[in-house]
C-alpha cells in the first residue's frame, strides 16, 4: 500500500457511513442493481481506511471481515462507488489503479515520487480556481478534476545524489482570464 492520506477528519463516524450508504443505495436503484450486504461491507471497509487502495488490497481487507466476498464483487463495487462519487481512481507511478474515498473530503492533489512511489497529498485553492476559469471559458459547469505532480522525493534525491535546486524562483500561474495568480504551498 502507498503512503496514508491526509484528511480533514481522522475517522469516519457511523452516521457518515449511513449517509454514504444512502448515496450508494440511491445510485444502485437508479442503475437497476440490488442493494446487498456484501456491497455495504465493501463500502464500510473502504471508508474506514485512509489508504489509496488497489482492488487487490481492498479485497484482502474485505476478506478479513467476510471471506465469502469475491474479488469480482469488490472490483465491481469500486466501480459503482466511483460512479456515484464516493470514490475516485488515482494512478500513481506503478500503473495500478488505486481508489480513495471522496465522501466529505475537500479537493486535494497528489505529488508522487517516480523512484519509490511515495505520495504526498496537498491542498491548493489556485488549482480549483483554474478549474473554474477553464470551465467558464469553455462553457462547462465543472464538477471535479484530478491533478498530480510527478518527481523525485527528497529521500530518493539524497540516495541517488541528485542535486536539488537551492531555491526555485516563485512561479506565477497565468490564469485563463489573463490575470496572474500566485502559486500555493502544500499547506493551503
Amino acid at each position: 500500500m502507498l503512503q496514508k492520506r491526509i484528511d480533514d477528519q481522522p475517522t469516519i463516524s457511523r452516521q457518515m457511513v449511513r449517509e454514504a450508504q444512502e448515496i450508494l443505495h440511491r445510485h444502485l436503484k437508479g442503475v437497476g442493481l440490488k442493494q446487498t450486504a456484501q456491497r455495504d461491507a465493501i463500502l464500510r471497509a473502504f471508508l474506514e481506511t485512509r489508504d489509496h487502495l488497489s482492488t487487490d488490497e481492498l479485497h484482502r481487507l474485505v476478506q478479513k471481515k467476510d471471506a465469502r466476498i469475491g474479488y469480482t464483487t469488490v472490483y465491481r463495487t469500486l466501480k459503482l462507488l466511483a460512479e456515484c462519487g464516493l470514490a475516485s481512481e488515482v494512478a500513481f507511478h506503478d500503473g495500478i489503479a488505486r481508489y480513495e474515498h471522496q465522501y466529505n473530503r475537500r479537493s486535494h492533489h497528489h505529488m508522487v515520487c517516480t523512484e519509490c512511489g511515495s505520495s504526498v497529498e496537498f491542498f491548493s485553492q489556485e488549482v480549483g480556481q483554474v478549474e473554474q476559469e477553464i470551465g467558464h471559458k469553455y462553457h462547462y459547469v465543472t464538477t471535479r478534476h484530478t491533478f498530480q505532480i510527478y518527481g523525485i522525493c527528497e529521500d530518493c534525491s539524497k540516495k541517488n545524489h541528485t542535486p536539488r535546486p537551492l531555491r526555485e524562483p516563485q512561479a506565477s500561474i497565468k490564469s485563463f482570464n489573463g490575470k496572474p495568480s500566485s502559486t500555493s504551498s502544500a499547506d493551503d
